[in-house]
């Protein structure tokens, strides 16, 4: 199964990374990469 992923620059610093079909699946990393590995 595919999910489509909203990453957004956070205004904190970091990413934020969101299921935009699973709107309560949310998580964050410093990096674009680390914020998308927490979400998978």
């Amino acid at each position: 199964m595919q999910f489509t992923i909203k990453l957004e620059e956070s205004d904190e610093g970091g990413y934020t990374a969101q299921c935009l079909e699973l709107p309560a699946a949310i998580s964050e990393g410093d990096t674009k990469e680390e914020a998308l590995r927490n979400i998978t």
